[in-house]
């Protein structure tokens, strides 16, 4: 049995952790599950991460830095609409091929809303940070156009709550995307 490096193990820990969150949210995932999902035991999670907090922390900055990359390496070498094509369909390949990154994201949201309902503006903090370098990420190969960057994300937001609802490709509630985002190359009737 070859044993991982702590480093190794936090990357297990915060892939566990995205796959947990994504179903049961922050409230509802405990960190007995995560712990268990990688095979450690609690005391052990915790010596990684000061808590369960830091792990959805952790677990909400992978979803955002693998979205960006995503976009940087779809858009790589290109500018304006072909830019949006390819960020856009590399982002319905990857909410596709691994639903549990676009649940996650939805449960971010829903963390920050609850943890500032209650006062602790940390997870809003962190989240509204990586969604600023999400922006620029976009924006960027857009060619710093704050409409398209805006229509691009717009989009973008309504595609995961579609998705996340289990709306299939044919449904009507997608046929206004197809003509003004054109983003949806997987998802055309």
């Amino acid at each position: 049995m070859v044993r991982m490096s702590a480093a190794e193990r936090r990357e297990s820990v915060v892939r566990a952790a995205i796959s947990e969150f994504a179903r049961g949210g922050y409230h509802g995932t405990s960190t007995e599950a995560i712990a268990r999902r990688v095979g450690v035991s609690q005391p052990y999670l915790f010596r990684l991460f000061p808590g369960k907090k830091a792990i959805f922390l952790a677990a909400a900055e992978r979803c955002v830095e693998d979205t960006i990359r995503t976009f940087e390496e779809a858009a790589e070498g290109l500018e304006g609409e072909a830019a949006l094509h390819a960020m856009g369909a590399a982002y319905i390949r990857v909410i596709e091929e691994r639903p549990e990154r676009l649940l996650m994201q939805m449960q971010m949201y829903v963390a920050v809303a609850a943890a500032e309902e209650e006062g602790d503006l940390a997870f809003g903090e962190t989240v509204r940070a990586g969604w600023t370098r999400l922006w620029d990420a976009v924006n960027l190969p857009l060619g710093a156009d704050v409409n398209e960057t805006t229509n691009f994300l717009a989009c973008g937001m309504l595609i995961n709550c579609l998705m996340a609802m289990g709306f299939p490709p044919g449904h009507r509630v997608w046929e206004g995307l197809y003509p003004s985002a054109r983003i949806t190359g997987r998802l055309e009737k």
